[in-house]
């Protein structure tokens, strides 16, 4: 993230914006750039198609943001899925331009690296809320003022 956004990350917190300290949501928000940044420079392909491929994109940290931010788990597991779906969209999509040639292999290769990282990250994230709504775990993710004052007030 690029430095002066990261210290205004770190200044402002609040319960509600701890997604901001997960790694696959960071991962999320660069692939986003990284994948952005290419569409830009794709004059062949319509803006219907760079669109599609961009929301497809920009939905994934913003799912992990919206289930971070729900109170319950269940939700918060039905979000990172909602995610990790358009994540598998938008390879598909990356694939199939890649594989039309409007994207070349060298680009696809470090987009595809950095996709499988996020993939088994998130997905990892989600089967280990899996695993404690499974078990009966409890889901401390409410405004609990004494949380707050802890975490947050430094």
């Amino acid at each position: 993230m690029k430095k002066e956004l990261e210290e205004l990350a770190n200044k402002n917190k609040n319960i509600n914006r701890g997604f901001r300290d997960l790694e696959v949501w960071k991962e999320a928000i660069e692939l986003f750039a990284f994948v952005r940044a290419k569409l830009k420079s794709l004059d062949m392909i319509s803006f219907k198609v760079k669109a599609q491929v961009e929301d497809s994109m920009f939905s994934v940290h913003s799912n992990i943001a919206e289930g971070y931010s729900r109170r319950s788990l269940k939700e918060n597991i039905q979000y990172l899925a909602i995610a990790l779906a358009s994540l598998a969209e938008n390879y598909s999509q990356i694939f199939a331009l890649t594989n039309s040639e409007d994207i070349d292999i060298s680009w696809f290769k470090e987009y595809d690296k950095k996709h499988y990282s996020l993939d088994n990250k998130l997905i990892k994230l989600n089967s280990t809320y899996i695993t404690k709504l499974k078990a009966k775990d409890d889901w401390k993710n409410d405004y609990i003022l004494k949380d707050i004052v802890e975490s947050y007030s430094k």
